[in-house]
């Protein structure tokens, strides 16, 4: 009797490694297990940051899981590298809801703000974000967020990301080279002010593809800085259309080499334009 407890001791020892052997070999970092309730009602967003921290701080190939069926209310979040992992991917399979307006805090720049991730994978198919603009859409006079930014990420890639009522724009591209947005769909209403599809800052490298928008505003805005930028195969509208600028606003502005191809317009105030302040 003293051995077989003795054993079951042992093995109940065992087993908690044996588990983590298999999480490290996969690579695999589901935020359910690092304390997400997945109940659209709990703030899920420190539960999300210590999945991130571990799946960014691992060695070799590295996959944050947000799991099917399940509704995540997260507060803003701020997903920050560099990262150890050799390889990084984000695979969203659930629904994220942005918590409203009232229970934000001082921070409005974005909603998710993801820096100086290189070579990171965002893979959307089957999940969705939902920006819950509707709460800020009347306040006119407002800091609106973003719904996600990418800021200093290079060797980037986004596939089949759907997004809906963005706050304000709905995808923000800042300083990254070297970035693939492919399969996109990006939803708000037709009279929301400034719900940008997806600005583009000061970036280069940037490939925008088979990707449908639907906003209050520009379907796809190309500003300063920015070189390289090649549209191709996307449907916009409603919306404003597909934007070089606003240029104009300081001493000087640069945007070069962009090419918008095999595009559809359907109910947009414009096609491709160039577009300036006024002086």
């Amino acid at each position: 009797m003293r051995s077989l407890i003795s054993f079951v001791f042992v093995l109940a020892l065992i087993s908690p490694c044996l588990r983590c052997d298999e999480t490290k070999i996969n690579g695999l970092y589901n935020i359910i297990n690092y304390g997400a309730k997945g109940d659209g009602k709990s703030d899920d967003a420190q539960a999300f940051l210590k999945a991130w921290e571990s799946s960014c701080g691992a060695k070799g190939m590295a996959t944050l899981v947000i799991p099917a069926n399940y509704q995540f209310l997260l507060s803003p979040l701020m997903l920050k590298g560099p990262c150890l992992a050799s390889t990084i991917q984000i695979q969203l399979q659930g629904k994220l809801v942005a918590a409203e307006k009232n229970a934000w805090p001082s921070y409005k720049y974005a909603w998710i703000l993801i820096s100086n991730v290189n070579g990171l994978t965002v893979d959307g198919t089957g999940g969705s974000l939902d920006g819950f603009g509707s709460s800020w859409w009347s306040c006119t006079n407002c800091q609106r967020p973003s719904a996600i930014t990418f800021n200093s990420c290079n060797g980037l890639t986004v596939n089949y990301l759907n997004i809906i009522n963005s706050p304000k724009a709905h995808i923000n591209i800042n300083n990254c080279v070297g970035a693939t947005f492919s399969g996109i769909t990006i939803q708000s209403p037709a009279d929301t002010h400034n719900t940008d599809g997806i600005d583009v800052y000061a970036s280069k490298n940037i490939w925008i593809k088979d990707s449908t928008i639907a906003c209050g505003d520009d379907c796809i805005a190309i500003s300063g800085g920015s070189s390289y930028v090649n549209v191709t195969g996307c449907a916009c509208g409603p919306g404003h259309g597909i934007s070089v600028g606003s240029l104009g606003n300081g001493k000087s502005n640069t945007v070069e080499q962009v090419q918008v191809r095999n595009c559809n317009f359907t109910n947009t105030q414009n096609g491709a334009r160039i577009k300036t302040y006024a002086v």
